[in-house]
């Protein structure tokens, strides 16, 4: 594969997943030219001149073939310097005093899980309207790494922080599957050539990593 491969991704997949592997796909293929195209907004592949892309979703949008890359968990993170201001944060009840972090790019109508619904999960009674609210994945879990508050971190995008030891996840007792997932998504008519299957291929191979 050569040429340039134009790939569509969010702004916080790419800067917490993508972006900190891409180098090892460039590696493979020295002679494929990567060019992002970030956005949140469902692009029109053919417009745009896009071949390949990741979508959290369903997995399902008109015109396009999807295949599941990923699936996600939701849980609660805090910074280690957080964690040791409030050594008593056992169950999800002693989170109340703390500030929530809220990510304003979900949408709870279109099936992301939020405070609410977490909290309901894990049947903690607590007030999730107030906090920081964010529009931004990324800078969800920023703000928790600079010890703002308890984020509800993604797993993909959460991974790297918490490896690293940035981040701490809180109640690993408490699992809750998202209902979305991440999907690899192209243009039928695209999807057998050789730099979209090399790309597809080597996402594959990161996600199964994880």
């Amino acid at each position: 594969p050569s040429g340039v491969l134009t790939v569509t991704v969010s702004p916080a997949f790419a800067a917490k997943w993508l972006l900190p592997r891409l180098e090892r796909f460039q590696a493979a293929w020295p002679d494929t030219d990567v060019r992002l195209d970030v956005s949140l907004e469902t692009l029109d592949f053919a417009a745009r001149g896009i071949d390949i892309g990741v979508r959290y979703g369903a997995g399902s949008w008109p015109g396009l073939a999807a295949e599941k890359l990923m699936d996600e968990e939701i849980y609660p993170v805090c910074s280690p310097a957080v964690l040791r201001q409030h050594r008593r944060l056992r169950t999800p009840a002693d989170l109340a005093g703390l500030k929530l972090i809220h990510d304003l790019s979900v949408d709870a109508r279109a099936g992301f899980t939020t405070w609410s619904s977490w909290l309901k999960h894990a049947g903690a009674t607590l007030d999730a309207k107030r906090g920081l609210r964010i529009n931004n994945s990324a800078a969800v879990l920023q703000a928790a790494i600079d010890g703002q508050g308890v984020a509800l971190a993604r797993s993909p995008m959460a991974r790297d922080d918490l490896a690293a030891g940035r981040l701490v996840r809180l109640f690993p007792e408490i699992a809750l599957p998202s209902a979305l997932a991440y999907y690899i998504v192209c243009r039928p008519e695209c999807a057998t050539l050789p730099s979209l299957v090399a790309f597809r291929d080597w996402l594959m191979s990161e996600a199964s990593a994880m």
